[in-house]
């Protein structure tokens, strides 16, 4: 009877998943280095997400995001050697479980727009990132759109009806 105690182990309770399965893994992708780093330490500290990787230009993108399967890729929108637009077309359709937040300087309409209409759930201001960012990503983790407050209500004083992908498709 010693003997079988010593080979018995408890398993986990049901329904609780390891910390490592809580965990957000997100892939940061911006050319700019003090950027990412300004970026990563913000992440580092959110005790929900992990930055699984890095990436400094769009083919580095493509190759971390299919390696690493993120739940989410934060992707600046100025990213040298090609369109960050295509590119986030061409993952969500090749990765469509990693979820897709933009994050750039730019807060027109023009840039949003391209952006959601491609498959991006998330749109992020870098003057905000601080504040927003942890919080469009946990949006995107669960499936559900974040836009920056800016952004929305511009896009919203543009097209006259509420910015997405829902409404892209019918209005």
């Amino acid at each position: 009877m010693s003997a079988m105690r010593g080979r018995l182990q408890l398993a986990p309770p049901v329904g609780n998943d390891p910390p490592s399965e809580r965990l957000i893994r997100v892939v940061l992708a911006d050319n700019h280095t003090l950027m990412r780093r300004s970026l990563r330490l913000l992440l580092d500290g959110q005790e929900d997400v992990d930055v699984v990787a890095e990436a400094a230009d769009l083919a580095m993108v493509t190759r971390q995001v299919r390696g690493h399967r993120p739940h989410v890729l934060v992707l600046d929108l100025g990213m040298p050697n090609g369109s960050s637009i295509a590119v986030i077309r061409h993952l969500r359709e090749q990765v469509p479980n990693t979820q897709i937040v933009v994050l750039t300087m730019e807060d027109g309409p023009g840039f949003a727009q391209p952006a959601l209409d491609a498959g991006a759930l998330a749109f992020v201001l870098k003057d905000s990132a601080d504040t927003e960012l942890p919080e469009a990503i946990r949006s995107a983790r669960r499936g559900d759109e974040y836009l920056s407050p800016l952004v929305r209500a511009r896009l919203e004083a543009s097209s006259g009806s509420p910015p997405g992908p829902s409404s892209c498709a019918t209005g």
